[in-house]
């Protein structure tokens, strides 16, 4: 990366506010890996099943799906510090419950899915909210460059989390696990606390019912020519690759017989490739030429996730984790940028809910279909027609690049 991109970074992270919420977030962030580790291990332990594996991601990132419109709309009337800061509270609040289940003996894969489906239904009011924050935190030539440095922060944390989570659960077992994600909620409620973002509620004052609020969101999405098409190239990606995160326990033991340190090295290493792929989009110029990486990507998370599918040693996965971990970001955050960049400040909150439904929900309806076929027929090969698939709707979008690119960076 060129001493300009670190150079960019160290000036975003001159803002006050941007500042204190990285740090906060960053603890917190490790903690929410060590849980999402932890939870996929006690599953797979608990049962052994591919079914269950998908049906646990399948309740945490499916509310999204139901809650994220209502959250955006909610985004956008309320401050959106506030509404962080008690969604946060409620996580904390969740994260103890899983403890005290786990460490009395009391858990069960239906509590656990129960525990689960109550952190989804947080995250989806939180998530919109969160997203729609951080524009108020710094001008806006400097979001380009925040979007990254968050992107690696929360690269870092995966890469951190999971290697804490596996060395906690071989040593400790997997309540410890859940007990550092609820103490590490402490920072980033301290942050939200101290920051004093910018702006106000965007529709303040105004008395519509939520349903019309949310319409209007979907339907300025749907109709603007480089928002729209980019959110249905991320719901293909979201159903038909992107739930490998959530199935890496069924790689870990199931395909490569690795166990918990299996499933650390591999999340992790996504993690890493990650962190590279965000400090390289950290360097960049501006929005110019974004279009094109962003929509480019697609096809390289398909292709790395082809060759993470049908891998035959485990050492030749890490390297296509790695890789899959580096094009999900630069394609990911560079869709966020755009849309960030191009949405009409009113309706923010709103738009990134749809981002933030994709992004949670598409994975949730993937990893159930991907971790049901593969109690049939193994993990590799729904994966790899996922893959596939993914490739086939990036070719249609792929040949209206220029348009794309007038949209979003004209």
């Amino acid at each position: 990366m060129r001493i300009a991109g670190f150079a960019k970074i160290a000036a975003a992270l001159r803002h006050r506010d941007f500042a204190i919420y990285i740090s906060g977030n960053s603890v917190s962030l490790v903690g929410t890996w060590m849980q999402r580790i932890a939870v996929g291990w006690l599953i797979w332990d608990l049962t052994g099943s591919g079914a269950w594996l998908g049906l646990v991601a399948f309740a945490d990132l499916f509310p999204a799906m139901v809650f994220a419109p209502v959250g955006g709309a909610v985004a956008d009337r309320r401050d959106r510090r506030r509404m962080v800061l008690v969604t946060q509270t409620a996580a904390m609040a969740q994260s103890l419950a899983l403890f005290i289940f786990t460490a009395s003996g009391a858990i069960t894969p239906v509590w656990l899915l129960v525990l689960t489906l109550v952190h989804g239904i947080i995250i989806g009011f939180n998530q919109p909210a969160r997203m729609a924050l951080v524009p108020s935190l710094m001008p806006a030539e400097i979001l380009p460059t925040a979007l990254a440095v968050n992107a690696i922060i929360f690269n870092v944390a995966r890469f951190l989390g999971p290697a804490l989570a596996g060395l906690i659960i071989v040593s400790a077992g997997v309540a410890p696990a859940f007990l550092c994600n609820a103490l590490s909620f402490l920072a980033f409620i301290v942050s939200l606390l101290l920051i004093r973002p910018s702006g106000g509620p965007a529709i303040a004052g105004r008395r519509r019912s939520l349903r019309l609020d949310v319409a209007e969101g979907v339907r300025y999405a749907a109709r603007h020519p480089g928002i729209g098409p980019l959110l249905v190239l991320q719901a293909t990606m979201a159903l038909c690759v992107r739930p490998v995160a959530e199935l890496l326990p069924g790689f870990a033991e199931g395909v490569f017989d690795r166990g918990a340190h299996g499933l650390a090295m591999l999340s992790s290493t996504i993690g890493l490739g990650a962190i590279a792929g965000g400090l390289w989009l950290a360097g960049r110029e501006a929005r110019d030429g974004l279009t094109r990486i962003a929509v480019g990507g697609a096809a390289f998370v398909a292709l790395s996730i082809l060759g993470f599918s049908a891998a035959p040693t485990f050492w030749i996965a890490l390297v296509f984790a790695a890789l899959t971990g580096a094009s999900l970001v630069i394609t990911g955050v560079g869709m966020q940028t755009l849309i960030q960049l191009s949405v009409d400040g009113a309706v923010r909150g709103r738009v990134l809910s749809l981002y933030g439904m994709i992004i949670r929900g598409g994975p949730a309806f993937g990893a159930l279909l991907i971790g049901g076929l593969a109690d049939l027929i193994g993990f590799r090969w729904p994966l790899a027609v996922g893959a596939v698939a993914t490739l086939a709707v990036w070719a249609i979008f792929w040949r209206r690049r220029e348009a794309l690119r007038r949209a979003l960076e004209g």
